[in-house]
């Protein structure tokens, strides 16, 4: 087991990019938490999936109970952390959900509990672990946000990407707010994957199920025509890897040396060529008012 490289905690670990990245970074020779909820209970394989793969890689992977909708719980886990370690070197908010439908069908309360996983979750997690990262003057925030934020924007995806814009909108703010006190941000954007992950198999459908059935007299199977043709766009061997790997490469990297935001998009929807513009124009009105120095981490 390493214990040179950096204490990694990744939120929603059980499966998708979250699995991936959790072994790629202990294959790196990180120690790595990854956190997930219900480990003795609906993701006990999962569990005994990661202590497999650290048996059987001789690597530091290490399951660890943490609900991202539980301040309790997500305080527990970060406690236990820092007790062994002393430290949290790197935080990956990876914890999410999606619901595919009729935005319209959705009830408030369904928007609210997907801003709750997709959002709050991470306010959540951020206070709990980031003061231990103020005090120490370092350490590395990485969000994973989406490029539906900025990119091509399908229909019946309409609660996931308004969460994702939100999450995607604190993790800017977040930078800046940050980088005084010498912790640094990372904003992963991924495309669309079909394969590899969970979320369209897992997604939520909306509760109004009278409305849902009106909009597929004029959107029948609007769904399957998004899945198929967003599966085409993508080129031969697009695997959701690519993220965990571009995850792995950027935490690797001097501290102060991380970018800002990197795109992992093989459908190329238009998300990077908008960021571009996006962060320029922050970056030149963080300038005009005389806070450039909140554009890179203190040493």
């Amino acid at each position: 087991m390493s214990t040179t490289g950096n204490v990694v905690v990744i939120t929603g670990a059980s499966s998708g990019f979250g699995a991936l990245t959790a072994r790629a970074l202990a294959d790196a020779g990180h120690t790595v938490y990854a956190g997930m909820r219900e480990t003795t209970g609906r993701n006990a394989p999962q569990v005994r999936a990661a202590a497999d793969h650290a048996h059987e890689h001789d690597v530091d992977l290490r399951s660890i109970e943490l609900d991202v909708n539980s301040q309790d719980s997500v305080d527990t886990a970060v406690a236990r952390i820092e007790a062994a370690h002393g430290r949290i070197d790197v935080l990956i908010h990876n914890a999410g959900h999606m619901v595919t439908g009729p935005a319209e069908a959705f009830t408030p309360d369904q928007l609210a509990e997907l801003y709750d996983v997709n959002v709050l979750s991470t306010q959540r997690v951020n206070r709990a672990a980031l003061p231990g990262m103020r005090r120490r003057g370092q350490g590395l925030v990485v969000w994973v946000s989406s490029t539906s934020v900025k990119g091509g924007t399908p229909p019946y995806l309409a609660p996931y990407f308004a969460a994702k814009a939100g999450m995607d909108s604190l993790a800017v703010s977040y930078a800046g707010e940050l980088a005084r006190w010498g912790v640094e941000t990372s904003i992963i954007v991924p495309g669309s994957f079909t394969s590899g992950t969970n979320h369209f198999a897992h997604s939520g459908r909306p509760d109004d199920t009278t409305v849902e059935a009106e909009y597929e007299t004029r959107y029948a199977g609007l769904m399957d025509q998004v899945a198929a043709k967003l599966a085409a766009l993508a080129p031969k061997g697009a695997s959701a890897s690519l993220v965990s790997d571009e995850i792995a490469r950027i935490i690797a990297l001097p501290a102060g040396e991380r970018p800002f935001r990197v795109h992992i998009d093989p459908a190329d929807d238009g998300s990077e060529e908008v960021s571009e513009v996006a962060d320029r124009i922050r970056r030149e009105f963080l300038t005009r008012i005389d806070l450039a120095d909140l554009l890179t981490v203190q040493r």
